[in-house]
């Protein structure tokens, strides 16, 4: 599990999904930290010791003469130059070894494409799917992410599936991205990004190879069309209030990126990245007041009654 502090962006229990790895990538990353924190603790440990036993066994007592005064033993001093050299020598090879197997050279085109937007993920598949927030992989499978930034710096870090990688505004970065298992593995923006930064999670769902192709058969379908006339009433609403400006339907309007695509909006965990589970409930909070539920999120709070509210809900609920 990935604790964080609501609002602080900071991470609380590093220790928990670290030492959790589920990739090859992660492994290799926990394996240098468990190593590099044991060769310190023993060398804390050596130390300490040393300090105790000077304070024990050469305290003045009264009446001492001043101590006979030592300026250099070679011996002593080659010992512990030579033994710092071997340990940062290991330290070195195993951090190169570790490099080799959670960041190697890419060797083909991106995977897929990840755009961190203050406050949310856009993620694009090579099939023209759009996604938000959610990253659906075939477990199993090392997929190479391209990631980018659209605004500020981000960055992109899911602790058990591999490292942290900034994304820089005009500069794209890669990274490598495997699960061994089917799961939902939980991460964050770890660069401190503007106001909502806490409030930038993300998810990434491993999937079978079956599950993950029939996921993605179903996303490249457009939105459903709206039947009843509490749905069609919302569709009216989402046109007249300019919602459509900004959230793209995949057979309903063109490509946008200024927000998250909604055609498959109904089927996500959780609503604005995060901050609330995707209920019916909490659905009708969010188109409420945004900027209540999430404060200096771009998305404004057009003061809607609570009939559009309730129609707006219903029309959003068949993106599935």
């Amino acid at each position: 599990m990935l604790l964080i502090l609501p609002k602080s962006g900071c991470f609380l229990a590093v220790f928990d999904p670290v030492l959790s790895p589920a990739s090859p990538q992660a492994d290799a990353l926990a394996r240098l930290f468990v190593v590099t924190l044991f060769v310190c603790a023993v060398i804390l440990v050596i130390v300490s010791a040393l300090v105790l036993l000077c304070i024990v066994r050469f305290r003045r007592k009264a009446g001492d003469n001043e101590p006979k005064q030592i300026d250099g033993n070679e011996k002593l001093e080659v010992s512990w130059t030579a033994a710092s050299i071997v340990i940062l020598i290991g330290l070195f090879t195993l951090t190169v070894r570790a490099m080799r197997i959670a960041d190697p050279v890419p060797d083909r085109e991106p995977d897929l494409t990840v755009i961190g937007h203050q406050w949310w993920w856009e993620v694009r598949y090579p099939d023209g799917t759009v996604g938000a927030n959610e990253i659906h992989i075939p477990v199993q499978s090392n997929l190479l992410v391209r990631l980018e930034s659209a605004d500020v710096i981000h960055d992109f870090w899911v602790p058990q599936l591999g490292r942290k990688m900034d994304m820089v505004p005009g500069h794209p970065n890669l990274i490598w991205i495997s699960a061994n298992t089917p799961g939902e593995y939980l991460g964050a923006c770890a660069e401190y990004c503007g106001a909502e930064h806490a409030w930038m999670r993300i998810q990434v769902d491993a999937q079978t190879a079956t599950d993950y192709e029939k996921w993605l058969a179903q996303q490249r379908q457009s939105a459903q069309v709206p039947v009843s006339a509490a749905e069609r009433r919302g569709f009216q609403i989402f046109r007249e209030k300019t919602c459509i400006n900004c959230h793209r339907i995949k057979g309903v309007n063109p490509d946008t990126s200024v927000a998250p695509d909604l055609t498959h909006f109904a089927e996500r965990a959780t609503i604005a990245t995060g901050v609330l589970k995707n209920t019916p409930a909490d659905l009708r909070f969010w188109l409420s007041n945004p900027q209540a539920v999430k404060p200096a999120c771009h998305m404004p709070d057009f003061q809607l009654r609570q009939d559009e509210v309730e129609a707006l809900a219903e029309y959003l609920k068949t993106m599935n």
